[in-house]
C-alpha cells in the first residue's frame, strides 16, 4: 500500500492519496499539522509506503514535528534510475519525453522551516504524483528484472530519508576543540582576514627560498614559474612531484600546502558556516554521483580529515559506534561474478591478505596493487605487472570488470547488480571514436579514438562496481536504520550521523553500544543476503566504539 504525502496550502497541512500496489489512487485525505503526527505514525505502523515528490521537499518538515517515517519511495530519485536502467528498456518511461520529473530539484524554501513551508507550489500547479507513481510501477512489474529494481527503488528512497535525517540531528562537534587545533597550527585567527600567523611565516620562507620577494604561494601559476626558475623542473605543484626534487623549498612549500588545505577547507569560516548547536549538519546529495555514491552540497563531508576528527566528540552519556566495510568493491565484484574461489580467499578474513594466502601474490601492499588495477584498469606500473596471474587465478571476477570495460569501449551501457545503469557517453566521445575507426583516419585520428575508447572502458569497468558496492552500502544503512528503530527509548535512541561510502557512525547511549555493534553487523549480513542470498560471500565490517571519532 503506497501514500502519496504532499503539502496542502487549503486548508495548510498534508494532503495524503491512498494508492493500491499498482500505484491507482483509492482515496484522498487532507491532515491539518496539529494532527499529522498522530495520524501518520498510526498510517506508518500499517507498514504503508510513503511516496514524496522529493523527500528532500518535505520530509524535513515532518522531522522537525517529531515524525520519522519507516518506509518511502522518493518519484525523482526513483524516475532517474528508472529512466537510464537497461532492465526497463523496453518500457514506455524510458522512452518518455524529458518533463519535470527529471528536472533537478533546487529548495526555494528553508526546507527546515515550517513558517516557510506554505511558500511550497500551490497543489494545483504541482505534478501529478499519482500519475507518475503509476508510471514507475508499471516500468518495474514490466522490467526483465522487478525483484532487483524494487529493492534499488526503497532503498535509494530510504537513503533520501537517512539524508534529510543525518542533517537534522547532526554530528556532534566541539568547537573549542576545533579552535584549538586551528590555532596550534595556524596560529591565532586573523582579526581581519588574511594569512594566519604559521602560513604567513612559511610564505616568507618561500619566497626567500625562491628568490622572489612579490610570490605569491597560493597562486598555481606564479608558484608554478618561481619554482622552475630556481631550478626545480615540475609540471604540477602536487605534492608527489614536489617530493621527488630536493631543494630548500621543498619542506617549507609542502607544509604550507598542507596547513593552507586545512584553512580553507576546515578552517574558521567553515566553522562558522557548518557547525551550530554542536553539531555539523552535512547536506547530503543522494546520488549524487552517476555510480549511485552519494555527493554533499557544501560542508565537505565526504572527506573530514584526520586533523579535525578530535573534534568530533560524543555527547555526555553517548558514545559512537563508528564501522567501516573491509575491501568492499572486491568482495562485490566476487559476489556479482559467482567467483567462488575469490569468496574463499577473502572468508572471515582480509581479502588481500587472504589472496597471499592463497598463492596468488607474495605481499599484501601487492595484492592491494592488483585488485585496485583490476577494478580501475591499470595498464602500466606494478598493478599491470601483477594483473596477468590474478586473471589467471579468478577469472570470472576479473571477467566481470574486463567485460564491463569492453562494452564501455564500444559505448554501450553497463548495469549493476540490482539496476542501475551507465550514461550513454557524450556525442563528442562518439565522434572521436568513430572518426579514430576510419579506414582513412589519421594516427593522430586513430590514438585519439584509442585513448577516449579506453578512458570510457576504465569507467564502465568502475561502474559496475562502485554502483553496486553504493547499492550494498544503502541497503545496509537502511537494515541498519529499521534495527535502530527498534532499539528506540523515547530520547536516548541510537542514530546514524555520518555516512562515508562504506563507513558508518552511530551517536549511541553508552549502555546501548554493544547492541548497536551487534546491529551494525547484522545489518550487513542482511543486506548481503538480500543481494546474494546464499552466495558464499561475506562483508567483513571494522567496528570501534570510542566516545571521539578520532579514536575510532
Amino acid at each position: 500500500m503506497y501514500v502519496v504525502i504532499e503539502p496542502s496550502s487549503h486548508p495548510p497541512g498534508l494532503r495524503l492519496i491512498d494508492a493500491d500496489e499498482n500505484g491507482a489512487a483509492t482515496g484522498e485525505s487532507v491532515v491539518s499539522w496539529d494532527d499529522a503526527a498522530e495520524v501518520i505514525s498510526q498510517r506508518d505502523l500499517a507498514g504503508v509506503r510513503w511516496v514524496f515528490a522529493r523527500t528532500a521537499e518535505l520530509y524535513p518538515q515532518l522531522i522537525e514535528r517529531g515524525i520519522r517515517l519507516g518506509r518511502s519511495h522518493d518519484l525523482a530519485l526513483c524516475r532517474a534510475i528508472l529512466r537510464r536502467s537497461t532492465r526497463t528498456a523496453a518500457d514506455g518511461l524510458s522512452q518518455r519525453p524529458q518533463d519535470s520529473w527529471d528536472a533537478p530539484w533546487t529548495p526555494s524554501v528553508d526546507e527546515g522551516s515550517l513558517a516557510g513551508f506554505a511558500e511550497l507550489t500551490g497543489a494545483e500547479a504541482r505534478p501529478d504524483a499519482v500519475a507518475e507513481l503509476q508510471r514507475q510501477c508499471e516500468a518495474v512489474t514490466g522490467s526483465s528484472a522487478p525483484w532487483g529494481l524494487k529493492r534499488l527503488l526503497a532503498a535509494e528512497s530510504c537513503g533520501a530519508l537517512i539524508a534529510c535525517e543525518i542533517r537534522h540531528d547532526g554530528l556532534p562537534w566541539r568547537r573549542d576543540i576545533h579552535e584549538r587545533i586551528l590555532t596550534d597550527a595556524l596560529g591565532p585567527r586573523p582579526i581581519f582576514g588574511g594569512r594566519p600567523a604559521v602560513l604567513e611565516q612559511l610564505a616568507a620562507k618561500i619566497r626567500t627560498e625562491l628568490g622572489s620577494s612579490s610570490l605569491n604561494p597560493d597562486s598555481h601559476v606564479e608558484l608554478l614559474r618561481a619554482l622552475r626558475l630556481a631550478g626545480v623542473t615540475v609540471d604540477s605543484t602536487s605534492k608527489w612531484e614536489l617530493q621527488r626534487h630536493e631543494h630548500a623549498v621543498i619542506e617549507p612549500l609542502l607544509q604550507y600546502k598542507s596547513l593552507s588545505r586545512l584553512m580553507t577547507a576546515n578552517g574558521w569560516a567553515w566553522l562558522d558556516e557548518w557547525v551550530h548547536g554542536d553539531r555539523f549538519r552535512p547536506e547530503y546529495v543522494v546520488a549524487g554521483v552517476v555510480t549511485g555514491r552519494w555527493a554533499t552540497d557544501g560542508g565537505g563531508a565526504l572527506q573530514l580529515p584526520a586533523q579535525v576528527r578530535p573534534a568530533v566528540v560524543a555527547d555526555d552519556g553517548w558514545t559512537f559506534v563508528v564501522a567501516d566495510a573491509a575491501q568492499l568493491e572486491p568482495r562485490i565484484v566476487a559476489a556479482m561474478a559467482g567467483d567462488v574461489a575469490m569468496a574463499a580467499a577473502g572468508h572471515g578474513t582480509d581479502l588481500y591478505q587472504g589472496l597471499v594466502d592463497a598463492g596468488t601474490v607474495d605481499t599484501r601492499a601487492h595484492a592491494k596493487l592488483a585488485m585496485l588495477g583490476a577494478l580501475y584498469g591499470a595498464t602500466t606500473g606494478e598493478s599491470a605487472r601483477l594483473m596477468p596471474k590474478l586473471l589467471r587465478t579468478y577469472p570470472r571476477a576479473t571477467g566481470l570488470v574486463e567485460n564491463a570495460a569492453r562494452s564501455g569501449e564500444k559505448g554501450d551501457q553497463v548495469t549493476t547488480w540490482l539496476g542501475r545503469s551507465s550514461p550513454f557517453p557524450s556525442d563528442a566521445w562518439t565522434a572521436v571514436t568513430r572518426a579514430g575507426a576510419q579506414v582513412t583516419a589519421t594516427p593522430a585520428q586513430e590514438r585519439a579514438g584509442r585513448s577516449a575508447a579506453r578512458d570510457w572502458g576504465r569507467f564502465t569497468r568502475n561502474f559496475v562496481a562502485q554502483g553496486t558496492a553504493a547499492e550494498w552500502a544503502l541497503c545496509w544503512m537502511a537494515e541498519l536504520r529499521h534495527r535502530l528503530f527498534a532499539l528506540d527509548s523515547g530520547e536516548q535512541h541510537p542514530h546514524i550521523v555520518y555516512f562515508l561510502h562504506d563507513e558508518l557512525v552511530i551517536h549511541a547511549p553508552e549502555q546501548s553500544a554493544e547492541l548497536v555493534a551487534d546491529a551494525v553487523r547484522e545489518a550487513a549480513d542482511a543486506a548481503g543476503r538480500g543481494l546474494f542470498g546464499d552466495f558464499p560471500i561475506d562483508f567483513p565490517l571494522d567496528v570501534a566504539i570510542a566516545r571521539c571519532y578520532a579514536d575510532a
